[in-house]
Formats: C-alpha cells, sequence, structure tokens
C-alpha cells in the first residue's frame, strides 16, 4: 500500500529527531545563548516533535487497522502500562509541575520514540534504509569531531558558543582534576554518554562487518573513519564504558562467528582475559591504571574521588530502594529534581528508575528490557538486530555506574535503532506467514 502524505510526514518527523539528536547538545546550547530565556523549549524541541508525531501516528495506525496488533502485543501492553504508573504516581507523589514534567519526559521520551519508529516501519517498509543512513551520518559526524578535538582542537573550543561549567555544560572535563587526562565530550552532553555511544556505534559497526562483509565494502571508507572515530573517542572520553565497549564487541564477534570458533579459541580468549586482569592488579599504582582505569588522582585531586561518589551513590541508592516500595515519584531524581526542593543525583539506571516508579516501576523496566533483547535476539541474523543486541549488553553493564536512558542521545539512538530492528523482524515475519498461508492454499487446491 502506498504510502500517504501523513504518513510520510509522520516518518519525517522521527528522521529529523534522529538526525538531530546527534548535535543536539550544541546547537541547543548555542541556540540558548542567543534566545536567552526560551532555553528549556529550546531544550525540548524533540519532546515536541514526538508529540506531533504521536498525534500523526495514532491517525495513521487507526486508518491502518494496526490497533488489534499492537493491542494483542505484550511488550506494547508493558510500555503503556509503565507510561500509566508514572501518571499514576503524579497523584500520589506530587514533586512540582516543573519537576514532575521534566521527569516525565526523561523517563518516557526513549520509550515513546521506540514505539514512534516501530509503527514507522511498520506502515513504510521502505524507510529503514533512510533511518540507517541517518544513523550511520550522525555517527561519522560524532567520531570525526571527537578526532578533532583530540587532535587539532583546542580543549576548550566549545566555550565559544556558550558552553560553560557553571551554568550549560562543561566543554571538558579531566580526570579527578588531573589536567593531562582531559576529557572530551565530541557533540554529546559528556564524557560518559559518549563513551555508551561509541559502544552502540562499535558493536552494529562490528556485527555489520562480520555479517554483511559483500554489502559494506561500498561504505568502507565511511565505516572505517566511523570506527577509528569512535574508538578515539572511547578512549579520550575516559569513560568506564570501555570495558562494556569490549564485553560488546566479544558478544558481537561470539554470535556471529559461533560455527568458526574453535575450543583453542575460547581457552586463549580467556587467558588473554585474565593477563590482562593481572597486569591491571599489579601495575595498579601507576599513573595510567590510577587515571584512565581507576579514574583516580594519585598526586592530588577532588577531595572525593570518583569511584567514592559513585559507591555513596549506589548505598544511598539501595537504602532509598529498600524504604521507599513507592520510590519518591517522577521528577524525584536527576536533572529533573533540580526543579524541585530536593535534588537528588543517583549513578545507577535501575536504583534511578526505581526511586522514580518504585519497585513495580524498576520490575517494568527490566521485563521491557528483557523482552526487547530477546526479540533482537531472534533476529541476530540481521546484522542490525545483533549490534543492538550487543550493545543492549553494554548498556545494562553501563547502566549500573551510570543512568544511561537519562541521556536523550543515548537512549533515543539505542531505543529507536531497536524498534526499525524489531519492525524489520515483524514485516519479515509477516511476509513468510502470507507466504505459507499461499502455498497451503495451493497445495488445498491441488
Amino acid at each position: 500500500m502506498k504510502s500517504s502524505l501523513l504518513e510520510r510526514v509522520y516518518g519525517a518527523i522521527l528522521v529529523v529527531i534522529l538526525a538531530g539528536i546527534v548535535v543536539h547538545a550544541p546547537l541547543t546550547v548555542w541556540l540558548g545563548t542567543m534566545a536567552p530565556g526560551y532555553e528549556l523549549l529550546i531544550k525540548s524541541w524533540k519532546e515536541l516533535l514526538m508529540v506531533v508525531a504521536m498525534a500523526l501516528g495514532l491517525i495513521a495506525v487507526t486508518r491502518r487497522g494496526l490497533w488489534r496488533e499492537l493491542s494483542r502485543d505484550w511488550l506494547f501492553r508493558l510500555i503503556i502500562t509503565f507510561a500509566l504508573l508514572h501518571f499514576l504516581l503524579l497523584l500520589v507523589l506530587w514533586n512540582g509541575i516543573n519537576a514532575s514534567l521534566a521527569g516525565l519526559s526523561i523517563d518516557l521520551r526513549w520509550l515513546l520514540y521506540f514505539g514512534l519508529v516501530y509503527v514507522a516501519l511498520r506502515l513504510m517498509p521502505g524507510y529503514r534504509a533512510l533511518f540507517i543512513k541517518v544513523a550511520a551520518a550522525g555517527a561519522l559526524v560524532v567520531g570525526v569531531f571527537a578526532v578533532l578535538q583530540v587532535m587539532v582542537l583546542p580543549r576548550d573550543i566549545l566555550a565559544g558558543i556558550g558552553y560553560d561549567k557553571d551554568t550549560t555544560i562543561a566543554p571538558y572535563l579531566t580526570v579527578d582534576k588531573n589536567p593531562d587526562y582531559v576529557r572530551i565530550n565530541s557533540t554529546l552532553r559528556g564524557p560518559n554518554p559518549l563513551g555508551a555511544y561509541a559502544v552502540i556505534v562499535l558493536s552494529i559497526l562490528a556485527s555489520a562487518a562480520l555479517l554483511t562483509p559483500k554489502r559494506v565494502e561500498r561504505y568502507q571508507v565511511a565505516g572505517v573513519v566511523t570506527a577509528v572515530g569512535m574508538v578515539v573517542a572511547l578512549w579520550a572520553s575516559y569513560s568506564r564504558s570501555a570495558l562494556a565497549a569490549l564485553v560488546a564487541s566479544g558478544v558481537a564477534i561470539a554470535v556471529a562467528l559461533r560455527q568458526k570458533i574453535t575450543r583453542k579459541w575460547w581457552i586463549g580468549s580467556v587467558i588473554v582475559v585474565c593477563a590482562l586482569i593481572g597486569v591491571l592488579v599489579v601495575g595498579r599504582g601507576s599513573a595510567f591504571v590510577s587515571n584512565v582505569i581507576l579514574h583516580e588522582n594519585p598526586t592530588g585531586g577532588s577531595d572525593i574521588s570518583s569511584n567514592e561518589g559513585h559507591t555513596s551513590s549506589l548505598i544511598d541508592g539501595v537504602g532509598r530502594l529498600i524504604h521507599q516500595p513507592l520510590g519518591g515519584g517522577v521528577g524525584s531524581t536527576g536533572s529533573a529534581s533540580l526543579y524541585g526542593n530536593e535534588p537528588l543525583v543517583i549513578e545507577n539506571q535501575y536504583l534511578f528508575t526505581a526511586h522514580e516508579t518504585g519497585w513495580l516501576g524498576l520490575a517494568l523496566l527490566l521485563v521491557i528490557f528483557g523482552l526487547v533483547l530477546q526479540r533482537l535476539w531472534r533476529s541476530r541474523r540481521d546484522y542490525l538486530a545483533l549490534g543492538l543486541f550487543a550493545g543492549g549488553i553494554g548498556m545494562a553493564l553501563i547502566g549500573l555506574l551510570l543512568p544511561v536512558w537519562v541521556d536523550d542521545t543515548v537512549a533515543i539512538i539505542w531505543w529507536g535503532l531497536a524498534g526499525l530492528a524489531i519492525g524489520s523482524r515483524q514485516i519479515e515475519d509477516g511476509v513468510k506467514a502470507r507466504t505459507k498461508g499461499e502455498r497451503n492454499g495451493k497445495r488445498t487446491r491441488n
């Protein structure tokens, strides 16, 4: 069926969000300095576009008769339940209008985008290639700018467009106040989101190179440049996401080459990992291990090191989890809580969600995330699905030290592409089912 104008506008909005999200931070900071007083509205451009897309999507789904399919899907049932829980908690635990609106946006925008992209692909299967090209172009931009930041540009180059550590975003950070270890942002909001983003991109690139080597030959130069840029970004961000990148890439390689990997390869891999751990233990007192791995400056630094901060946040978050079955309410944690009376930082995605929505919200998030990973695993012959599955494992690990879905770029990229991959599988299953039905019908007539 030919796509209507409404459906094409719907798809175009989602593509614009995917294209703009990787340069969202510098653009919104710059526009905020040009139009002071409208910073919040400028930052909310993607959420506003999602609301418009949701309205168009509802009309399109009604016209195409997709309601029955979506309503029977347990994944969408759970997502709707998760959203309804947020609105119910607003009635029970109110944190003020500004904190509540910010909390709703941060907690739900990535699930909304996931659903919107999934529906877009069900309506317009041909849009898959466009989404992938836009995401690839965004990764190339992030990678190239990361390389330029490391090798060419001055460390405070972003200060020229309004970056400021006290009012907007720090143009760069250092490892525990050590000026010898500068942590770059590229076009993202900080070094940690940059590291998480690199994990996603590297996982997809590894899967594409292994599963579709002939198809990627024409994009070989762009792919290599992007991969190099992501490795540089991962290194120069000095993010602990490097460990997650190794795990995610290992998962992608192991799944893609599972039939070719021998027992000797597995034994050799274990030996290499053990050797690396041994080297780190032996060299734990060196400047490299202290700064790059442990994020502690042995010659002086912050009064509270990064590790102490994570530990303190973890202990506090677990305590709140135990004593608050309903959590603290929507907008009670993270940047949204800055609009309230009790700002609170929890550096763990699972404890973050538990404090926002209680035990039930945490359980729903885990089941939703698990179902998405399961469906990506079912489609693992598709390089995009395998890369996102491996990257999802990496995000799960990063979530132990960072509320990874709070960052808009990381969350929208992974969940949006996951909706794309899962939607592709649904279309493929539908084609196979129709083909099988036609064959059975011919056999019956014969």
